[in-house]
């Protein structure tokens, strides 16, 4: 049964077309301009069209392949650590999370703290020489790790990622795990099948598409970091803890290089498009061989 006509469906659909190229389209038309111009905050009006010249200032930077290692490693890794964490604790915690809901609440008390504030939190709570972690573990064990600097950086940064962000993963794994049928559990119990069985064959194929979705979510997230990063190491540790994003920050506010900056930001739009379909072009076959 057919609800609406065509004309009545693209009726419906105008707001948000208009809408889209309004504040999506023109920005987007403008900034890829400014990508291939010579342009400052004086001639933003004027921008100057100069080619590809910024696209291959930003190609050839090897601060700029240094950022996108970095950014690539952090969300694979904190991806990888907040959705099996997630999963973990949503199984674990599922029966009593059953009885006492109320519970719930100060495990998402994470995700309520700014990413910036807990920046400058790990960054007073581990600072080298006035932060209370390294005093104790000097007073207790006579040795502490410089948590901040270029060697142990990146780790510390992916821990406090994966603190903060766990609880997200953890809140899309136990709605989907507590949506599964009770009888779908009692039936592979009268088929025999024991806890492992039932959690490897049916309970994770069934809540699979949430992994996926949270693994993505997550990876994009880490993958395009800023804030807590530039508020906790402020993209020092000799430059090994500049993402992309706070690399397009600099080239932009620092440098004064807004073309280079945009056209940075082009370049990581298309890698994102690119992982996108990549991954919806998977998730197709997956369907098809269903």
């Amino acid at each position: 049964m057919q609800l609406v006509n065509r004309g009545e469906g693209r009726l419906f659909l105008s707001p948000l077309v208009i809408f889209l190229l309004l504040f999506l389209g023109f920005p987007a038309i403008v900034n890829l301009v400014y990508s291939i111009s010579t342009v400052t905050f004086e001639t933003l009006r004027a921008p100057e069209l100069s080619g590809y010249g910024n696209y291959l200032d930003v190609l050839s930077d090897r601060y700029f392949w240094q950022a996108s290692w970095f950014s690539l490693r952090f969300g694979i890794i904190t991806a990888l650590a907040e959705c099996l964490i997630g999963l973990f604790l949503a199984i674990f915690l599922n029966p009593l999370l059953g009885k006492r809901p109320y519970l719930m609440a100060p495990l998402m008390l994470p995700l309520m703290v700014a990413p910036a504030m807990v920046g400058l939190m790990y960054r007073l709570v581990l600072h080298e020489f006035a932060g209370p972690v390294p005093y104790y573990l000097w007073m207790w064990f006579g040795d502490s790790p410089a948590f901040l600097d270029a060697d142990n950086a990146f780790r510390t940064l992916v821990v406090i990622e994966t603190l903060q962000w766990t609880p997200f993963a953890f809140l899309l794994f136990h709605t989907a795990y507590s949506a599964i049928p009770s009888d779908v559990r009692e039936a592979a119990a009268l088929d025999g099948a024991g806890g492992w069985t039932l959690l490897t064959k049916i309970e994770l194929p069934l809540i699979k598409p949430t992994l996926i979705i949270a693994f993505f979510i997550r990876f994009i997230d880490g993958f395009r970091v800023f804030d807590n990063i530039y508020a906790l190491t402020g993209a020092g540790a000799g430059g090994s803890t500049t993402s992309l994003s706070i690399y397009i920050y600099q080239a932009f506010f620092k440098q004064g290089a807004i073309g280079k900056a945009v056209a940075a930001s082009v370049v990581l739009f298309i890698a994102s498009l690119v992982v996108l379909y990549a991954l919806t072009a998977l998730g197709s076959r997956r369907k098809e061989k269903t």
